[in-house]
């Protein structure tokens, strides 16, 4: 089986995520099957069925951590060869050509990937573009939206 990169930092944050799921929300949902199952008839009980849907949601979400978790190769990016190019882990920051707008994505696994936290997985398309370039250099995202052009300004090992 293929190993699974992650960060650090994000096998840290899975794996915090899993001991609150086990810990904390498992418990309670079993506690609200609990109570749901005490207020009579199974059929008609609203509450009972979204309490076991929740569970099914949890227990499919701790069995996919747990099988990243144990496939996953974790890359320390602060022990990489810091050479300026960009390569999984790193920050880079970015200048749209189109708008003039800057971002700054960090490339990550694709199980540690949310791109509310400027966190996108090595398998997109923007990570494939930038992989391997080094500040200064161009990057043509070829994107379901369009393409799309940046510029690297700044690749950092953090």
């Amino acid at each position: 089986m293929n190993q699974i990169p992650l960060t650090a930092a994000g096998a840290e944050r899975l794996k915090l995520e899993l001991k609150e799921l086990k810990s904390v929300k498992r418990p309670a949902v079993i506690e609200a099957i609990a109570t749901a199952r005490d207020h009579g008839d199974l059929k008609e009980n609203a509450e009972y069925h979204a309490a076991r849907e929740e569970q099914g949601f949890i227990e499919g979400r701790i069995i996919e951590l747990e099988a990243a978790l144990s496939n996953s190769q974790i890359i320390d990016i602060t022990r990489l060869n810091q050479s300026g190019r960009v390569v999984f882990g790193c920050t880079v920051e970015l200048l749209d050509m189109a708008t003039e707008s800057e971002v700054v994505y960090q490339i990550v696994g694709d199980i540690e990937a949310d791109i509310n936290e400027n966190r996108i997985a090595i398998s997109s398309p923007i990570a494939r573009a930038l992989i391997g370039k080094e500040a200064g250099e161009d990057a043509v995202v070829e994107a379901p939206g369009g393409t799309m052009e940046y510029e690297i300004t700044a690749v950092r090992y953090e």
